[in-house]
C-alpha cells in the first residue's frame, strides 16, 4: 500500500497526541476537562478560543491548542503549517481550515479532538503519584 492510500489509525493518533499532551503538562487534567465541556457544549472554534483566552497559566492552553492542531494536521484533516505561535495565529488557522469546513468533516474534526481530551484526561489521572491516590482511599 503506498504512503498516499495508507488508512490512518485515528485512535491512535488521538492517543499519541494525548500522550504528548500530558507529558507536556504533568498538571493538564482540569484545563482538558473544561476544554472538553466547551467543545461538547459549544463547538471546536469555541474550545481554541477557551484554550487561548482563560487558560494562560503555564501556557498550558496554547499548548493544549498546538496538541490539538497537530492531532488534525498529522491525521490529514487539515493542511500543515508550522508557523503558529501567537494565539491570533492559532485562532485564524482554526476558523480557517477547521470552522469552515463541511459538516461532516466539521464533526469528524469534533469527534477526534473530544477523544484527544479524553484521552488526556484518562492518562493525567493515571499518571497522578501513587501516594495521593493511597490517601484517598
Amino acid at each position: 500500500m503506498s504512503e498516499k492510500t495508507a488508512i490512518l489509525n485515528l485512535d491512535y493518533l488521538a492517543a499519541k497526541h494525548a500522550q504528548q499532551l500530558v507529558e507536556d503538562h504533568s498538571d493538564i487534567e482540569n484545563t482538558v476537562t473544561k476544554a472538553l465541556g466547551v467543545l461538547q457544549e459549544h463547538g471546536v472554534y469555541a474550545c481554541f478560543l477557551y484554550l487561548l483566552a482563560k487558560e494562560k497559566e503555564g501556557n498550558k492552553g496554547k499548548n493544549t491548542a498546538g496538541h490539538m492542531i497537530k492531532l488534525l494536521q498529522e491525521s490529514k484533516l487539515v493542511p500543515e503549517d508550522n508557523d503558529l505561535k501567537k494565539p491570533i495565529e492559532i485562532l485564524q488557522y482554526a476558523n480557517e481550515h477547521i470552522s469552515s469546513a463541511k459538516l461532516k468533516k466539521l464533526l469528524l474534526i469534533k469527534d477526534l479532538l473530544e477523544l484527544m481530551l479524553i484521552y488526556s484526561r484518562y492518562h493525567a489521572n493515571a499518571m497522578e503519584p501513587t501516594n495521593s491516590r493511597e490517601e484517598n482511599t
